[in-house]
């Protein structure tokens, strides 16, 4: 079971707009699907060759940390990230994005959500997204109505990631901090537009059979140009699938992968 997530009632929402207030109070209505076990023949499918492949295809090295010998150490570490929406100058519900720094080890210079690993203090998911929002670009968690969380997703580290939505009642209290040391730049993107067939490509994919498609798109703000994919678009297309309430306008054929038995069924992997 997820932990709870606190949320704001809506006849707290000061500040927002009545569009903002509606979206929060639709979003405190959805529940992702309940966690539930493999059952025996998809556990019988995590033999030691088995487990092998998938090890190593999420970026494990076999050789150091073979799942059957060692089943406790393959158990998804937890993190949340902060799907962060506001109300766009032109009426758009906009992302709050950050470009990651290029001195960072992993994942250096990508595009992705405002978020990282969860603290033994941390609450609730919530709690962890907001919270490293603020240390990487100094988001005031107070400005931040936590309304909903999505399904997790499993990063290729084999790092369990839930995505938490909230509302940035007001744009104009939020004043990017970036933490030099983790990000080199803060922007936004319309929502939307990861429901569209625009400024997007696919490449495909295959792993034990099962073919799978990572997105890719191409954004431009002034004079940046970013690219969004892999984990963090995946995740953003269901967060607009679930705000818009309606699937996007190209075919995600998302992978139909066999875990680990530590990982839960309804963990998601773009």
């Amino acid at each position: 079971m997820e932990p709870a997530i606190t949320a704001t009632s809506s006849s707290s929402f000061g500040g927002g707009s009545s569009r903002l207030a509606a979206l929060a109070q639709q979003l405190r209505q959805y529940k992702p699907p309940p966690s539930s076990s493999f059952d025996d023949s998809e556990e019988m499918q995590t033999d030691q060759e088995t487990a092998g492949k998938v090890v190593s295809q999420v970026g494990f090295q076999e050789s150091i940390a073979p799942l059957s010998k060692d089943p406790d150490r393959f158990k998804p570490k937890r993190a949340a990230v902060l799907i962060c929406l506001f109300e766009g100058d032109d009426g758009d519900l906009r992302v709050i994005l950050t470009k990651r720094s290029s001195k960072l080890s992993t994942h250096s210079g990508e595009v992705s959500l405002p978020g990282g690993k969860a603290e033994e203090d941390d609450k609730d998911d919530g709690m962890t997204a907001t919270r490293e929002a603020e240390e990487e670009i100094g988001l005031d968690p107070s400005l931040v109505d936590v309304v909903t969380s999505l399904e997790p997703f499993l990063s290729k580290h084999l790092l369990r990631v839930i995505p938490v939505i909230g509302i940035l009642r007001d744009k104009n209290k939020f004043n990017p901090i970036p933490n030099p040391g983790e990000v080199e730049a803060v922007f936004d993107a319309p929502l939307e537009m990861f429901l569209k067939d625009e400024n997007r490509r696919s490449e495909e994919r295959e792993w034990m059979g099962e073919k799978y498609l990572i997105h890719y798109f191409d954004y431009r703000t002034g004079d940046k140009d970013y690219m969004i994919w892999g984990l963090t678009a995946g995740i953003l297309i269901r967060a607009a699938s679930v705000t818009y309430e309606r699937p996007p306008a190209f075919i995600e054929q998302c992978p139909k992968f066999k875990y680990p038995k530590m990982v839960e069924k309804h963990t998601c992997m773009p």
